[in-house]
Parts: structure tokens; sequence; C-alpha cells
């Protein structure tokens, strides 16, 4: 393996410094790439086009050059790839993975022509497309026919299929991403999922209960505006190398202080102000330890917190928590009753509430006890943090408690790939809170998401149990429209509250208009019953587990690699090898497409024994597609095709197209199980068989299928035309719009997500670049900015202000526009109360505030805080994972794996550039326990748990250190995830060997982040 210093020194042999490195430059580009300076042909001949990076979700600009002398039968090839310097957030910049696109883009593993293979097979087999095509659609129908659910034991329409699943991308466009849901949906399937499951689902799950919406409150560009840089739960130096430049910029020209908070000291922590350490998986204990401080030392932004937060509501009596369990506990079910975790309402429904903020059972009150067990003493037991360091980090966020100075969070897996993960989140939106840092400049809770298009996935509902815009899929025991409408459709809990989602009626019959055109109308419920209905999560281990089971026929891949990604690699092996059919839609070859090849120790399987049939589908990639995606930010960013697939390739949209038209078909021609929900959907393009993805945009953004009028009568919208935005929604079946956040994306006016003004209005708002969900608002709850009078908090950071009977400033309100301070609106619009919830009542599955459990797999005996209650009694664990599980006696090391920064999860080993400057599976173990252990740098070690074991090439560093945990000395090992047996790296072994399969008890997103392993030279 290269360090870094030996990266440099392997550049600058080849006389290019490794931001400005290309294939081209390097001599290892296709022929058409040879010269050694490409730059300076570019502009001769060349086509540019402009596109963002598929890897992480900074949204980097790229300007891609290709040549291509425009004849009919002539295809243009991307021979050179940079930085956009015109884009806001990068500005010119490409990171490793950026500069390694070109070599992705024409990379070797690209695949050529669709391939199959039989059961029981041992090599592929070409095919032409509509030989795939025409097999795939018939083991889809068949096994649907013979499968399909109608009605359930009690009668109830449920129309759903349990026996063939879909993965979806979280790279691929938003565009693909409708037709994705469009598919399975309407063949019924509810064992759909997307990566977001197994990255950052956590945080939807923690900041819709405390804010009101799931995703990153601010934008890149606005870190620059903190006095303190909160990182914890993640490493952007090295994850997102070009969006950490704004935290670079606020500690250069702000003064921030940077503070890192983390198992190893990594590359963010390289320029921190502070490091401090911490046991992974013990992150909850630190973040209440902070709450305590805060309330202990009064350091809180009083009125913030009084008329901004829930801290001043009363909750109910028979509430409590005793001795690690909330009231409502079912030891049978692991779950709560949740009935108890609510307010004390009065006679209206409306939240009682306590100004004083000293009612016993106020929710700041409850708080104060909740935490007053997290003292330093007992945060440096659990966490290995000294308690130096945490009450010198708590004084330091203590400081931002004043009007005039934020503090920004900054996170991504390090917080979201834990058992507790998404509680971890909500502690830190329950400090914001505290701080009055949510909704102001240089503030807020910034998920950092991990794929390009993660957040587009995510708001576009491709997961098990949600629809497009953040809504539920009904239930079996929603029978009807009306009774799904009532339960989902929250009243305000206060006076005067906006309670947003009080227009769920419009945003749902809006989306069932667009998902079943003409043929949804008010006498059928606008097609209520096409929707399947779920009795639980099919989500991806759920699903997995059933897979494992042999309960699971058929299942679609695509843009995602399973056997590389989801935990316990070796259950994955054996729960794919008891599929009656796979079908992978990928530009590359994955390892999950090649499941049932032999790679040695790698990958010991006997192909013989495994009877599944395999369809090995080529699709284009990010650089041969127009169509959007979203950034951490929100930005939904329009990009352009550069070149056409290569070879046999096809578009995503092609392939899905092809194939759902054969399935109507078949269905057309022959009947079957419940034809309806295909026949009818609304599945109705100027190219059913390669639907353009401008027309599928516009369908995401909404139309109006009358003249809509306002209250005034007068005609806002006439019949045909795009809305302007989702306020123009209606619950009556005049308007369709498939993701009602995107409502306002694609208007009369044009594409807004094309647009390309990087002006700055303010304090680094560029509403002119792109377009931004929702209502292209750039810092969401920015009402919360200034008092209840209208005064900002802090007058050099103004982002809104009231002039002339209405908001304004250089963001577009998080409120009202109309609504004048000192009325009773909060600013938490999306919420019932109108407030930020420190009490997160009933919509957290494992309690209203976060409380520290240990990990499933922990190096101590028991819990410290609750010896009876050790790990979190409502995780999910499966008995067949249970017993897969191991002790601290035979592994007594805590393991953490995570991303460096030249390689990208799976992708980039398939880039000759990123391969070559990490070609090699290493494993990073501390100085001390190598000592102990014998191994010095560069020994190949065995790492291993009870589902098996990977070897590697040890670091051996001073960056992870021993720490002592409940009087013991404990030791962790780290382990990058990179590497696999597909690719132009060396053959490794795929490091999700190791992880449990246990879930966040919230949203089911593994644990990656803290498990047991023993290691030893190999």
């Amino acid at each position: 393996m290269k360090t870094n210093h030996g990266r440099r020194r392997f550049f600058r042999l080849c006389g290019v410094g490794v931001a400005g490195a290309t294939a081209a430059s390097l001599g290892f580009a296709p022929s058409v790439a040879h010269a050694t300076q490409p730059r300076q042909y570019k502009l001769l001949r060349a086509k540019e086009t402009r596109n963002n990076c598929t890897y992480c979700s900074v949204g980097c600009g790229l300007l891609m050059y290709s040549l291509g002398d425009g004849a009919k039968n002539a295809k243009e090839s991307i021979f050179h790839i940079e930085g956009d310097p015109d884009h806001p957030v990068s500005r010119g910049s490409l990171c490793p993975k950026g500069a390694g696109l070109l070599d992705y883009v024409h990379s070797k593993q690209r695949l050529k022509r669709p391939q199959y293979r039989a059961p029981g097979g041992t090599e592929w087999q070409d095919m032409s497309w509509e030989e795939a095509i025409e097999r795939i659609a018939r083991l889809v129908k068949d096994d649907r026919d013979a499968n399909f659910i109608e009605q359930n034991a009690d009668g109830t329409t449920v129309n759903r299929l349990l026996s063939t699943g879909m993965l979806c991308s979280s790279a691929a466009s938003n565009e693909t991403g409708v037709l994705d849901f469009y598919f399975a949906r309407a063949l019924g399937i509810l064992g759909m999922d997307c990566q977001a499951r197994l990255c950052h689902a956590p945080t939807v799950a923690a900041l819709a209960p405390s804010f009101g919406r799931g995703a990153m409150t601010n934008h890149w560009v606005d870190i620059k505006n903190a006095n303190v840089v909160m990182i914890m739960g993640g490493n952007p130096a090295e994850a997102h190398p070009v969006g950490f430049k704004w935290v670079i910029e606020a500690k250069i020209k702000n003064g921030a202080k940077v503070i890192v908070v983390d198992p190893r000291f990594n590359r963010s922590a390289a320029v921190a102000d502070l490091y401090a350490p911490i046991r992974a998986g013990s992150d909850i204990a630190f973040l209440m330890g902070v709450v305590r401080y805060l309330l202990e030392n009064d350091k809180i932004q009083h009125d913030y917190v009084r008329e901004y937060t829930s801290a001043a509501l009363i909750v109910r009596e028979d509430f409590q928590f005793e001795e690690g369990l909330f009231s409502g506990y079912d030891e049978a079910g692991k779950t709560y009753d949740k009935a108890s975790w609510m307010y004390e309402l009065d006679e209206q429904g409306n939240a009682r509430r306590d100004p004083s903020m000293q009612h016993p059972r106020c929710v700041l009150s409850l708080l104060k006890q909740h935490v007053s067990r997290y003292t330093p003493e007992i945060v440096e037991e659990i966490c290995g943090t000294s308690k130096e360091d945490f009450l010198e980090i708590c004084g330091i966020l203590a400081e931002t408690s004043a009007r005039d100075r934020t503090t920004t969070f900054l996170y991504a897996l390090g917080w979201t790939q834990h058992t507790s993960g998404a509680q971890m989140i909500r502690g830190s939106a329950m400090i914001q809170l505290l701080l009055g840092n949510i909704g102001m400049s240089g503030g807020g809770v910034n998920a950092l998401r991990g794929h390009s298009n993660i957040q587009g996935y995510t708001d576009l509902g491709l997961l098990s149990l949600r629809l497009p815009g953040y809504m539920n899929l009904p239930t079996e025991r929603q029978t009807s429209l009306q009774q799904y409408l009532a339960e989902t459709t929250p009243r305000a809990t206060q006076d005067g509250q906006v309670n947003y989602w009080k227009n769920t009626p419009k945003f749902f019959v809006s989306l069932m208009k667009d998902l079943w055109g003409e043929h949804a109308t008010a006498e059928n419920d606008w097609g209520f019953d096409w929707l399947p209905k779920s009795d639980r999560s099919y989500d991806l281990m759920a699903f997995l587990e059933m897979m494992y089971e042999g309960k699971v026929n058929g299942y679609i891949v695509q843009g995602f690699n399973p056997l590389a990604a989801v935990p316990d690699k070796n259950k994955t092996q054996a729960a794919l090898s008891k599929l009656k059919f796979m079908v992978t839609i990928d530009p590359l070859a994955t390892e999950t497409a090649s499941f049932w090849q032999n790679h040695g120790e790698e990958h010991d399987v006997d192909p013989t024994q495994i009877q599944t049939e395999v369809f090995r589908l080529p699709s284009s990639c990010f650089a041969e597609e127009n169509g959007s995606i979203v950034n951490s930010g929100r930005w939904l960013q329009w990009h352009w095709a550069g070149q056409a697939p290569p070879h046999d390739a096809w578009h995503d949209g092609k392939i899905l197209g092809h194939l759902f038209m054969k399935i109507r078909e078949l269905y057309e021609k022959e009947g079957g199980a419940n034809p309806e929900p295909i026949l009818n959907m609304n599945w109705n393009f100027t190219d059913n068989y390669d639907p353009a993805p401008e027309e599928v945009a516009r369908r995401a953004n909404g139309y109006a299928l009358a003249d809509i009028k306002d209250a005034q009568g007068n005609v806002v919208r006439r019949k045909g035309q795009l809305l302007d935005d989702f306020s123009q929604l209606t619950d009556d079946g005049s308007t369709s719009s498939f993701c009602w956040v995107f409502a306002g994306s694609w208007t009369e006016q044009g594409n807004q997500m094309a647009r390309r003004d990087n002006t700055d209005t303010g304090l680094g708002n560029t509403p002119g670049w792109a377009w931004a969900w929702p209502q292209n608002r750039r810092i969401l709850y920015n009402r919360a900015s200034a008092d209840l009078d209208g005064t900002p908090w802090d007058p050099r950071r103004q982002i809104l202000w009231w002039k002339e009977g209405r908001w304004t400033g250089v963001d577009v309100p998080d409120f009202a526009a109309g609504a004048a301070p000192g009325t009773p609106a909060r600013p938490f619009i999306m919420l019932p109360e109108g407030v930020g919830r420190l009490f997160s009542l009933g919509a957290m599955v494992d309690g209203p505030f976060p409380e520290h459990y240990e990990p499933l797999e922990s190096p101590i005996e028991s819990n410290p805080l609750h010896p009876a209650v050790t790990i979190n009694p409502t995780a999910r664990v499966y008995a067949t994972d249970r017993e897969r599980m191991g002790h601290r006696q035979n592994f007594p090391y805590v393991a953490t794996t995570y991303s460096i920064t030249e390689l990208f999860r799976h992708w980039t080993k398939h880039s000759l550039l990123n391969a070559l400057v990490q070609p090699e599976q290493f494993i990073e173990i501390g100085e001390e326990l190598a000592a102990r252990k014998g191994i010095v740098h560069g020994d190949v070690v065995r790492v291993s748990t009870e589902r098996g074991y990977i070897k590697g090439k040890a670091v051996v560093t001073k960056r992870v250190r021993t720490l002592t945990i409940a009087g013991q000395q404990v030791d962790s090992v780290g382990i990058p995830v990179h590497w696999g047996f597909k690719g132009s790296t060396r053959k490794g072994f795929l490091a999700n060997t190791l992880p449990p399969a246990v879930g966040d008890a919230n949203s089911q997103t593994p644990e990656y982040k803290s498990f047991l392993v023993n290691i030893e030279k190999a």
C-alpha cells in the first residue's frame, strides 16, 4: 500500500499533481485521449457539456469535453473532464475521486452488452436486448401471477407482491427514480428500497420529528458563516473534500473553531482546533452530556428556547423513564405503546404550556431530569473521552448560545450507521435548538449525504413504506382513502400555527392523478386501491431475511451492489443463491452480478450449486444522461449527456421502458393477477419505450388538469400549464404532481434546475443557481433567525426582514410571506406545534429523548447507566442474525468501517487512476495494539468476526488510541470499505463480511460503525 508520501511522489514522477491528474495525462486513457496534455486540445473540435460529479453529495460542477464530427452515425467520446469554475460550491475544484471520473467513464469494467448466466452455469453468455427483455418480463409476470396478494386474510384489498423485489440506485437521476417508482408500484412491489437505507435513512427519521423536514437544514456554502464547526459522526475532509473548503473558509475568514470528535484522528481532525477521541457507538452519551452542561450552566438561548421550541409544553402525567425504559414498553413484542409520549391537552385539543418553563412536567424540566445522569465523569466512563477534553468542547459550544454566534453540526455515516443512529442525530438537533442555532446562517444540523442523489431518491419515496414527498404508503389497516387521510393529516396542537402538513390531501390526490392519470377519479378514490398496502416494513434487511428463508423468487438490482454493501456478506451470498432469478442494471461489472462466480479465498463459492438465473444489463453512467440530481443542500441540478452510452448499453429509462411495456403487453394479451394497476399506470410518454428525462421532470413538477383559481376566483393556472409551486395543488383532482416538494422545479418559465446565475444575494446564498426544494429555499426554518417581533438575533447575519407587508431577504422565507411579526405562528411550519421538538412525542420508535445503549456487540459487560437494559430494547434482530453475533471474550476489539479520500465505496476501484493511488486493501490499527499482537507495518493481518473474516495489509498508526472504558482498556480497528473481487485494484475481500445484520431502531439502517472483531497476523 502506498502512503500519502508515496502517492505524492508517484504523481511527481508522472509530472502532474493529484488535482490535475487525469487518466490521459498518465497515459492510461482510451486512444482518443492519448495526448499527454489534453487541456491544450480541449477547445479544438470539442463540445463542452456541463454535468455534476456522480460520487458524493457535494454535487460539484463538471465541464466535460467530447470529440465527434457530428455525422449521423458518429459517436461523441469524452476525452477530458475538469471542474466548473462557475459552480457556487465547488468553484472549479475536484477531489481525487472527481479527478478520476474520465477513467470511470472509460473503465475496462464497463459492460458492453446484455449477458445471461444459466442456473448452475459457470460462464456469462451474450444475449440480445430483445431476448433479455422478453425473458425477464416473462419471469416477472409468472412470479406475479403465482404470488400476487389481492386481499389479506381479513378480506381487505392490499394488492401487493412480496416474492419479487427491487433495489434502486442512489446515483441515477431523479427522472430514472420516477420511472423506478412507477414500475415497482404498478407491479405491487413492497420490497423496494434504495441506498438511503444503508446510509442516511436515520437522517429523515431524526430530523423530521425534530424540525418538520428530514433534510440538511442549511447548505454547503453557508458553513463558512459558522463561529464553531462541530464535526462528529463524519469525516468531511476525506468523504466530501471539496465541500470541506467551506469549513476551512469559516476557520480562516470567520475565525471559526473547528472541533472533531471521532474514534480516529482523521484528516478532518488534522486541521481542527480541537480533537477528542471517542469510542465508536457511544455518541449519545457524549451528546446528552453536552445537553446537561448547557442546562446546568444556563447556557441556552432563553427567548429562542421559550418561543421556538417545545420546552414550555407540558407532557402527560403517565410519561415515565426508569432504568433504561420509557413508559409503555412491551417486553414480548420489543415495542413501545407510545400513548404516554404526548402533550397534556386542553379542552380545545391544544398542548398545555407553561411560559415560565418551571412546571415539573414541562419538556424542559423532564429533559433536565433525563440528562442529569450524563455527568462529565459518566461521559468519560462510557465514551473514553477525557473529562478535560469534554468540558472544553462543552464550553466552546456554549459560547454560541449568544444571539450573534452560531455552531454548525456536520455529520454523515459515522452517526447514521448505528443501532441508535437516529437518536444520535436527535441529540445534535436538541443541542442546536437549545443554542438557538436552527434557522440561522452558519448554524443548523447538516447531514452530509453520501451518494450524489441519495437525497433525491429519498425525496422520491423509493423506500419500502414511503411515497414521494415524505408521505407514507397506506397500511392494510387504512382501508379507505378517507381513513388514510384522516390518520395522516395532522391538526395543529397550538393555536394559529401554519401546520403545513394539513395539506396532505392535496399532495396525495395530486400524486394519485400523476400515477393513474385519467383512470384516477373521485368515484374510485383516485385509484387508492391500486397502491400496494403494507402490513410491515419490507426494507432491505427484512427482504433479505425473507430471501434467506427461501420466500423470494426474483430481484431487480439497479445501480446497487448489495453483496458488497449489505452487512454480513456471507449471509447475503446465501440469500441471493436462493433466488430463482436476479436482474442487475449497472454500467459496471459488480460483485453482486457475479455472486455465483468463484474468486478464490476472497469469494469461495461453487457455481454449480447456485441455481439462480442472472441477467446483467449494461446501463449508462452519469456522463451519458440528461437529468437532475439533488445534492445535500437540496439543490436540484440539471446535467447533460456528453456522449452516448458505449457499445450496446442503454439508458436506465430505456431499460425500464422496454421492460414495463413488455409486461403490460403480456397482461393485455394474457390477462393475469390483477392487471389494473399495470394497465392503468400513467406510463404515457411521447416514447413509452424510452421516456425523455425532460418529459418525466415536468411530470415530477406537476400540471394543472383544469383551470386553477385562487380564493378570489382569479385563474392562476390554465388547464395544461405547469404549476408554479405546491401552493397551487388541489385535492379535487384538478392538479397532478409526482413529488409535491419538487413543484416549482420546472415551470412555464422553463427548467429552473438548469439555471446558472451564481450571484451571491448575501451570506453565500445563490438562489439563481439551480433550484432547491422547497420553493427554492436555501436555509430551512429561516423565520427562526429573528425574534417574535422580527428583529434578527444577529444583525450581521440577517436572512429575513419584514418590509412593506411581506417577509423578504437574502433567502426565500420559510414562512407565510404575509404573516406579520407578532402573529401566533411559529417558525417550524411543518410541525403541528409550530416549534422545534426537544421532546419528539411518538415520532421515534425508541423514545422521545435519546438514551445511551450499548452496541449489540459491546466490549464491556453491561451498560453503566442501567445494567439490566444494556442494548436498545427496540433494535430489530432476526433469530438467524442473533446466532451470528460475537462476544467480547472471543472478539475483544471494537471495529469501525470508514471511507478514504481517493476511493468512493465500490465504484472508484473500477477507475484506473484511483486504483493506482490506493491499489491494495489495508487495516488500520493503533501502535499499542500492534505492539501487543506483534504486528508491524505491512504485515498481512486477518480480521475476523462470528460472521467471517477478511485479510489486508496492516497500517500501524498513532491515529487510533487505546481508550479506557468502564475501567478496562479498549482498542479499536479501522476498516476501509472499498475493495472487492471486481475492479482495477488488486483483488481484495469485501469489508461488509464483518458487520452484523442489526438495524437502527427507527430506520433499520445497519450497524457498520461499532462491532467486535479479533485481529491476528495472517
